[in-house]
This record gives C-alpha cells, sequence and structure tokens, in this order.
C-alpha cells in the first residue's frame, strides 16, 4: 500500500506527465475517430492506429495504488486499472476518489493515442469501499425480498455513488447459484435455485441504465463464470465436479438472463470445471459465451487469476488468452504481462487476431459508455452519496430482506410502549458486523468503518418515551425485571478464501452464553441472527420466542427495528433451505428425502 504522502506525490507526477508511447507523436483527443461514426466504426479505426504494445496494453489492468512509477499509465498505454479489496485512495471519501481517479485519467489522456482509463472496483453491496456512502444488504439479503424492481433500484443508486467518484466498472453482480452454504460467498449469491438468480440479474440493468452512456452508469460484471457456487465441500477456488448438462441448467442461465438485460462484462472464476481452471477453459469462454451466447463485450480475468493456470508464466498467459481473456487483472505484475504477451504475439504462439478482437471488444465497450466525450469522474453525482434518499432506499431493502421464522404466541410485533428491553449480543451494537465482508476492507472487519445505524440505535430509535433500552452485550443481568430481550448474535464479517466454514455452521461460544443466560432467565426472547448464510440452530429454536434472521443488512440496521416493532411487517422468504444439521449440509430444494428445518421459500409475518 502506497503511503498518503507518496501517493499525492504521484497524483502530482500523473497529471503533469506528457508521456507518448513509443516514438509516434501523440495523437490529439480532436483527432481521434468521429462521434458520429458508429461505435464499431470507431472502435476499428483507433484500433488500426495502434500498435501490438499499445494493443496489449489495453488488455492490461493494474492496481491503481500500487502502479510503480507514476507515468506507467500513458507509457504502459494501460486500459483500466483497479481498486483491490484493500486499497482506497489517500483520502477515502466520494470526493477523495474523484480527485485520484481524475488524476490518473490525465496520466492516461497525455499518453499517445489519448484512450481514457476505466477504474473497476467491487462495489457489491454499494459503493462499499469508501466512506460515507450508503451500503445495502448483501445479495443473499436482496435475493429474501423476491422482489425485482427493488434490486434493480439498487443497482441505480449504487451507479451514481460510484459513478461520482469516477469508478465506472463495477465487478458486480455476482450470477453464482449457490448450492453449499459451507462456501465462504454464500453471501454474495441470490440463492439456491438458477430461476431466483436469474430474477435477480435486474441488478445489471440499474447499473448500467437505459444506456451506458448516461453519466449515471456503470459497467456491470455478471461473475464468476462459471459453477463457482457448486465446488465439491463448498471449497472456494475448488472443483465444480459435475456434466455439462448440469453446468447448463444450475448454472448458466443466470448468466443468460445478465446478457438479455444488456451486460458487457463477465468475469472469469478462479475455480475449475471437472479439473480445469476457467481461466484457461476455451470451450466454456469462447465456444459457449462468446459463441453460443453470442456475448460481444469484454470478458476479465479474476485477480492474478492466470497464475493458478499450469506451467511458467508465458504459458499461462498464452493459455489465458487464447482460451479467450480480454482484460487481465495484473496487479502488480502488469509490465511482465505487458512484456510476455507482446513477446508470445511476436513468436507466433499467440495470434494478433485474438489480441485485435480482444481490443476490439475493449474500445467498443469505452465507445458506448461515452468515456472519449467524458472521461473525468461525474463530480455533479457527489452529494448524492449517502444521501437521505439513498439510505432509505437501503433501510426498505432490509426491511423486505428479513425473514421471520417463528413467531411463539404471536410476540412479535412488539409494542413501542414495552417497558423494560434488554438488548444483549455481539452484533447488536457493531456496525462492522452487520456489514460483513466487502465494507470498506475485502474482509470487513468488526467496529464502525463507515457512517451507519447499528440495529441497537434502531431499537433504540423505535421505542416510545416511556420504554427504557438496556445493552448488555453478553447478558449478564438477564434477571433484573425486564420485559423481553432481543439478542442479536450470528457471523462476524469475512470475505473469500477465509469466509469457507469447512469445521461446522454452528453459534459461537460466546452466542451460545449469551442464549443460555437469556433463557435461564425466563424472558421471551427474541433472536436476530446476522449472517451471511443459514447456521445450524436445531438446538437453541426451541429456547426462543421469536427469531428473525436479518443476513447481513449493511448501513441502515434500523430496517431491522422497523420489522421488531411492525412498522412494517416481514415479507422475505428463504433463498436458501434451512439444514436442521451437519449432516444435512448441503440441501437444496429438490433434493431425494428433503427434510430441511425450514425450507426454501419459507418466510412468516404478522396477521
Amino acid at each position: 500500500m502506497i503511503k498518503p504522502a507518496r501517493l499525492l506525490l504521484l497524483f502530482a507526477m500523473a497529471a503533469a506527465a506528457l508521456v507518448s508511447c513509443g516514438s509516434a507523436p501523440r495523437v490529439s483527443a480532436a483527432a481521434l475517430p468521429d462521434r458520429g461514426l458508429p461505435v464499431e466504426a470507431r472502435a476499428a479505426d483507433l484500433l488500426g492506429r495502434m500498435t501490438i504494445r499499445e494493443k496489449v496494453g489495453q488488455m492490461t489492468m493494474a492496481d491503481a495504488v500500487q502502479l510503480v512509477r507514476a507515468d506507467d499509465i500513458a507509457r504502459l498505454g494501460l486500459g483500466s486499472l483497479l481498486f483491490g479489496g484493500d486499497d482506497r485512495p489517500a483520502v477515502n471519501t466520494p470526493e477523495g476518489w474523484a480527485d485520484a481517479f481524475d488524476a490518473w485519467q490525465k496520466n492516461a489522456l497525455a499518453a499517445r493515442l489519448p484512450v481514457p482509463l476505466l477504474l473497476g472496483v467491487d462495489s457489491v453491496h454499494g459503493f462499499s469501499h469508501a466512506a460515507g456512502t450508503t451500503i445495502f444488504p448483501h445479495n443473499i439479503g436482496l435475493g429474501a425480498t423476491r422482489d425485482p424492481p427493488l434490486v434493480e433500484e439498487v443497482g441505480r443508486v449504487t451507479a451514481q455513488e460510484m459513478a461520482g467518484a469516477g469508478a465506472r466498472w463495477n465487478f458486480s453482480p455476482c450470477l453464482a447459484v449457490v448450492r453449499n452454504e459451507r462456501w465462504g460467498r454464500t453471501y454474495e449469491s441470490f440463492g439456491e435455485t438458477p430461476e431466483l438468480v436469474s430474477s435477480m440479474a435486474v441488478l445489471v440493468r440499474g447499473l448500467q441504465g437505459a444506456s451506458l452512456v448516461q453519466p449515471t452508469s456503470v459497467l456491470a460484471t455478471a461473475k464468476h463464470f462459471v459453477g463457482d457456487g457448486g465446488t465439491e465441500g463448498g471449497v472456494d477456488q475448488g472443483d465444480a465436479k459435475l456434466d455439462e448438462a448440469t453446468l447448463r441448467r444450475l448454472y448458466l442461465a443466470p448468466y443468460a438472463a445478465a446478457l438479455a438485460l444488456g451486460a458487457q462484462s463477465v468475469m472469469v472464476s478462479f475455480s475449475s470445471w471437472n479439473g480445469v481452471k476457467m481461466h484457461a477453459n476455451g470451450r466454456l469462454i469462447t465456444e459457449v459465451l462468446k459463441g453460443e451466447m453470442g456475448f460481444s463485450g469484454i470478458v476479465v480475468s479474476d485477480w492474478n487469476g492466470i497464475e493458478q493456470l499450469v506451467g511458467g508464466f508465458p504459458e499461462q498467459v498464452t493459455a489465458a488468452v487464447t482460451a479467450g481473456i480480454d482484460v487481465f487483472m495484473m496487479p502488480v505484475g502488469y509490465e511482465r504481462f505487458i512484456n510476455t504477451l507482446v513477446d508470445e504475439v511476436n513468436a507466433g504462439r499467440v495470434t494478433e487476431a485474438r489480441i485485435d478482437d480482444a481490443v476490439r471488444r475493449i474500445l467498443t465497450v469505452k465507445f458506448r459508455m461515452g468515456l472519449f466525450e467524458h472521461p473525468l469522474a461525474a463530480r455533479r453525482l457527489l452529494g448524492q452519496a449517502g444521501s437521505t434518499g439513498h439510505r432509505d432506499l437501503a433501510r426498505r431493502a432490509v426491511r423486505e430482506s428479513i425473514v421471520l421464522l417463528k413467531n411463539e404466541a404471536g410476540l412479535l410485533p412488539l409494542s413501542r410502549g414495552v417497558g423494560r428491553i434488554l438488548v444483549a449480543g455481539k452484533n447488536a451494537d457493531n456496525l462492522g458486523n452487520q456489514l460483513g465482508g466487502w465494507s470498506i476492507s475485502w474482509q470487513g472487519g468488526s467496529g464502525t468503518p463507515t457512517k451507519g445505524t447499528t440495529i441497537l440505535q434502531g431499537i433504540r430509535d423505535a421505542v416510545g418515551a416511556r420504554s427504557r433500552v438496556t445493552f448488555d452485550p453478553d447478558g449478564l443481568n438477564a434477571g433484573d425485571g425486564f420485559d423481553v430481550a432481543i439478542a442479536v448474535i450470528g457471523e462476524t464479517p469475512y470475505a473469500e478464501m477465509k469466509g469457507d466454514r469447512q469445521g461446522g455452521l454452528g453459534l459461537d461460544a460466546r452466542d451460545l452464553g449469551v442464549l443460555d443466560r437469556l433463557h435461564a432467565s425466563g424472558l421471551p426472547v427474541v433472536t436476530v441472527l446476522v449472517s451471511g448464510r443459514p447456521l445450524i440452530i436445531t438446538d437453541q429454536l426451541p429456547d426462543w420466542t421469536a427469531a428473525l434472521e436479518a443476513w447481513l443488512p449493511g448501513t441502515e440496521g434500523a430496517g431491522v427495528a422497523d420489522v421488531i416493532f411492525g412498522s412494517y411487517a416481514p415479507m422475505g422468504k428463504l433463498p436458501l433451505s434451512w439444514p436442521r444439521s451437519e449432516k444435512q449440509v448441503p440441501i437444496n430444494v429438490g433434493d431425494p428425502d428433503y427434510n430441511p428445518l425450514f425450507p426454501f421459500g419459507y418466510g412468516l409475518t404478522y396477521p
């Protein structure tokens, strides 16, 4: 990570850089293809002016804050930059992002051919890397809403907050059909059936808008192609061992839905299909996706994904390019990648026709996005980030995502005038825990990483003047004359790789201790689960009077309180089957002897 002072120096150098790619004279923006021509003609014209190194530069995506030299963007003709999960500009606000991006963009426009950059980021539940933005429920919660128009609106708001900061490429939505809740990316999926996930692909239309040329639109990315939700044992970056008919039936349909909605980018999975890494699978990338499905946009690799292929680096590069990948995430080794691919072309191991196909796709998308006319951040949108209207939408998404699992004796909704309420549990007053992973940082983290409302604060704001709310994290004083207890428990943040739970899906010791103390007090207990997947709760469920699954709700914890106190009735339906025991994992609707604790689609409401 580059220190802030160093980063500011890089910005200053970038803005001043006037560097040429090769010995040919610099071309002015005015000399680029006439904007009145069709985008395909403009792309073909510009492609014809490029050297092989400039073409390969367009295929290369470097990590923005790990650039070796400030002028590398122009010197190498880089086509795109990304912010990794733990990357952020020196000032991590939307304005800070815009300042950083515009400096990099001015560097790109100083190259011999002034081709604008694309800046990509994993905004998987809102523009969640920048502080102060609106962070929505993760996809598993959105899947529980069964509300595609809401999901499309979430995409529209996410695009506005991103575009104001200059980030016009979103590595979202994740269209994995999750078939094993042990997988650490379960919460990035909308659910366990291709029909449900396909219905939520409307997030693409929300992100891209009616036309990509609009400054409020961002490039959507359908990921991770294909079958990553079906790996053996739910192992991240594992192997999906299944026949092609099953692959098509379960995992390909959401991509067809995304392409029908106009998705212009597809990201390849780290995972394998029957032992073959997706990053080298020309059968699926070129023959099926680009050929059979007619995809004309950009296929992008995952983070250093080609380095998981067999062979030395030249063999890895050649295999991935030949398989059909167009843009390569090479966070640090970007110049090595460019030099290697140029050498492979010169040696005849990669055809220039394949390079031209990739670059034509990249340039066509950039022209479709209007980047040549409007390359800088749409700063007029900056005031939208974290606005009241956007947070209201997020609060609505929280309300609709909550699944009522149990409501014995009609305990819920609680009266706003209930006397004394005990709130316990590690997730009650911890914003970071309710955000989950991919929130400010890659794996997320406990604490208060950004602005938002915790579930506890939402409860305090919801009760009447005569009610008294006491927060006792571990429930140590549960016998002190309370009328009801609310336990907010569940998971703490994680993301890919680190989030796999092969050892079990039960509650942790701290949660179990809280529950035991509340049960021993004799109080009616409302349990709120904050988690990215179903947890094994069969033994604890009889002790709870009521239970809600709140998933990972994001910044607007007040949406949970809205349901607890009856401002809104619960409407969420389970996007995943809920297992009774570890032995039932994985469990999916349609399985033989299907007997879950709660079935797919389950969800109670108030009378």
